[in-house]
């Protein structure tokens, strides 16, 4: 199955997700060639061409464009694939935000991966829309071949700021990877607050799920403090399995993040999701 094709079909198996998310948190998917609400000579395409610029409309319904800008991967480092050589965009997510009080777009372009890559190249876009649309900060969030905005895909740290929250993942038969970066917006700057690992699994004696969830509480300055949560859940099929029966549990694995002045970041109060994931990697 070629890259495009895969996308697609994953597309449609979280639609139902992605539309909920569009509900509760305004992430929309507008044609590119629309125009902006506010600026009606802008479209979304023209703010795609900021990342892509050579970026135009296909005979397919696509939008092709050969090399992105250079830009630094969220997580830092040699972390992220490389994009294909020629870039086949059905369309962009959209989420309008708060980040140190303005108003700011945010823009989501799953860009798809090169041949030899294992992980997709996915650029989160901020831009000021306060006059003439200008990008501020791009970065590449792709950690695995698909990437979204998760549901939801922000979260309000305060009256005046929101933080991002986007997944990366991929399927097999009965197997479900998902990455999940936590970002914040500082000084019209992405930053990253924390990498979350979770992993499903579907086979004939049992399904298990790691359903991710978080609460920003407390009136903390300048940014709320965190709760994630990670619900680990087995449920018994019943049915007479090669694999051995499973026993009904569930666990709730939580980690807060507060704003350390003096660090300048969010500083996580364990290492629970770590262990986790070492967990999760015994039975990949």
């Amino acid at each position: 199955m070629n890259s495009v094709l895969s996308r697609l079909v994953l597309a449609c198996m979280l639609l139902p997700c992605l539309w909920m998310a569009a509900d509760a948190q305004a992430v929309s998917f507008p044609e590119l060639n629309s125009a902006i609400p506010g600026h009606q000579d802008v479209t979304y395409l023209d703010l795609a061409r900021m990342i892509v610029p050579d970026l135009a409309a296909g005979d397919d319904g696509f939008y092709k464009g050969s090399a992105p800008i250079e830009m630094r991967h969220i997580l830092g480092g040699d972390e992220g694939g490389s994009p294909p050589e020629t870039i086949n965009l059905p369309n962009a997510a959209v989420l309008s935000i708060k980040a140190g009080g303005r108003e700011r777009l945010t823009m989501l372009f799953d860009l798809g991966q090169a041949q030899d890559s294992a992980e997709g190249f996915a650029v989160l876009a901020l831009y000021d829309l306060s006059g003439k649309p200008r990008l501020l900060d791009a970065v590449n969030v792709g950690t695995d071949q698909s990437s979204y905005f998760r549901d939801p895909g922000k979260l309000a740290l305060g009256p005046g700021d929101d933080a991002l929250i986007t997944m990366s993942t991929h399927f097999n038969s009965n197997q479900g990877y998902v990455s999940t970066i936590l970002v914040l917006v500082r000084d019209d700057r992405f930053e990253p607050i924390d990498q979350i690992d979770t992993f499903d699994e579907n086979v004939c004696a049992y399904k298990r799920t790691q359903d991710l969830s978080f609460q920003a509480s407390g009136d903390e300055k300048p940014y709320a403090a965190i709760k994630a949560t990670v619900t680990d859940a087995t449920v018994p099929s019943g049915e007479n399995c090669e694999e051995p029966p499973a026993e009904a549990a569930s666990r709730d694995i939580s980690v807060t993040y507060r704003w350390d002045k003096a660090k300048s970041r969010y500083v996580k109060d364990s290492d629970a999701f770590e262990k986790l994931a070492a967990e999760n990697a015994e039975r990949f």
